[in-house]
């Protein structure tokens, strides 16, 4: 059921109160520009009013709230379970109640097959060294154990002779990788949002780092990526049940796995960084020149924006609020049943823009763009991130074009981007390239 929250909002507040830093952090965040503001912010008052008696959401006046001011902190966790699409804003109260239940009982399921192929998952530890060889062979090391295993573990296995681990040689390539990945997913999570208050709590750290095990196991295609647990970490912060984080984050990952498939001859995200090339050569060819001259033609320089997300370039509570406007803008009522057809752990299905029953009012403004324009490749439209980040080389478009000599001061003056990006206004930016480039590329095509 839809949890009600009380609370004073004042007429423009911080998040701050939210997101606690560490003292001796505080100073080494970005400030956050986001405030809460009324009648603009997506109130805990409106959200509440959005549902109807029996729990389906009008839809639209929530993406017109978002798409002017965010979402209240107090209620983002269960905005954001509607926006990623884990459920159609069509559902009542009790369908949500039933689909909760079912992915509860899914999560656990999974996590227990993890728990019983490692023990470490479930137990409030954290992997930070090797436990396996790439030959499926144990680690015995006892400083390794030290480290990694429960206090169980550690006595019995501390004790066995190294002989004896060729008996216990795995043989199941699928497990031996992902074996493989759980001390990097550990040193990750230790690095990950370090700074917040939040995370000073062991317990959720380790929630961090059993999500993070258990998607690595279900999605075998990508398994774990470093940058994954800059993505999930909110999805930890906001929702306080660790498998309703979980499928927060599987939704996320919907859209931006593709980003992190890699394989000998590309990296995933060089789709987008085409695309981010082709938006920049058609509306800023001066400056798309000049960075092909500097060795930049392949975008490679705006690889981690793409990655997390502008995690690294916003505070927390700016990056959260970057996100919600952008899923906001590119919201399709479809995602939820396309998403539940497809089954976990696959992208995000390009549907085209067929003519559709639903009113385009429940469509977010960057998608309904798109479906007027027909804009459509084989991989689905243009993400929305795109046009983000030509905004932000746009915006530095003469710095580049006078200051920078070579890569590193094309990714110099691209870091000094901290602090001083401003979400809501890169959203409107990322808009108006996307309003012009549509009316260059139908130009051509007269």
């Amino acid at each position: 059921m839809l949890r009600r929250h009380k609370g004073r909002e004042s007429a423009s507040s911080s998040d701050s109160t939210f997101y606690q830093l560490r003292p001796d952090c505080a100073h080494n965040v970005p400030d956050t520009k986001f405030k809460i503001k009324i009648g603009k912010t997506l109130s805990v008052r409106k959200w509440h009013a959005a549902f109807t008696h029996h729990g389906s959401l009008h839809i639209a006046s929530v993406l017109n709230r978002i798409q002017s001011g965010g979402v209240h902190p107090a209620i983002r966790g269960e905005v954001w379970e509607f926006l990623l699409g884990c459920f159609d804003p069509e559902s009542t109260f009790d369908d949500r109640d039933h689909i909760r239940q079912a992915r509860r009982i899914q999560y656990a399921r999974w996590k227990e097959q993890c728990k019983h192929m490692d023990p470490h998952v479930g137990s409030g530890k954290i992997i930070t060294a090797p436990i396996i060889t790439e030959d499926g062979v144990p680690i015995k090391d006892p400083l390794v154990l030290l480290e990694a295993a429960t206090p169980d573990q550690q006595a019995s296995s501390i004790t066995t002779k190294n002989g004896d681990d060729a008996d216990h040689r795995l043989t199941d390539k699928q497990t031996i990788e992902w074996k493989l990945t759980l001390h990097q997913i550990g040193l990750d999570v230790l690095r990950t949002d370090r700074s917040m208050v939040f995370y000073e709590k062991k317990e959720n750290l380790s929630k961090l780092w059993d999500i993070l095990a258990v998607y690595a196991w279900i999605d075998k295609e990508v398994g774990y990526c470093q940058g994954m647990s800059d993505l999930c970490s909110p999805m930890i912060v906001l929702l306080n049940d660790e498998a309703d984080a979980f499928w927060c984050f599987e939704r996320l990952m919907r859209r931006l796995r593709g980003n992190f498939r890699c394989t000998q001859q590309s990296v995933g995200v060089e789709n987008q960084l085409q695309h981010l090339a082709s938006i920049i050569q058609v509306l800023d060819p001066k400056l798309h020149d000049h960075l092909e001259t500097l060795g930049g033609g392949d975008y490679l320089f705006a690889f981690r924006m793409f990655m997390v997300l502008f995690r690294r370039e916003l505070s927390f509570g700016d990056s959260l609020y970057l996100w919600e406007m952008m899923w906001a803008l590119e919201y399709d009522p479809d995602m939820f049943s396309t998403y539940e057809e497809s089954g976990p752990a696959t992208d995000r299905s390009a549907q085209g823009y067929k003519p559709r029953v639903k009113s385009t009012r429940q469509f977010g403004k960057y998608e309904r763009a798109n479906m007027k324009s027909a804009t459509n490749g084989v991989d689905g439209p243009v993400p929305i991130s795109v046009f983000l980040v030509a905004s932000v080389l746009k915006e530095n478009s003469q710095k580049l074009l006078q200051e920078a000599r070579g890569l590193d001061d094309i990714i110099r003056i691209l870091n000094n981007v901290n602090g001083n990006l401003d979400a809501k206004k890169a959203c409107a930016g990322a808009l108006k390239l996307h309003a012009k480039y549509l009316r260059k590329m139908q130009g051509k095509k007269a």
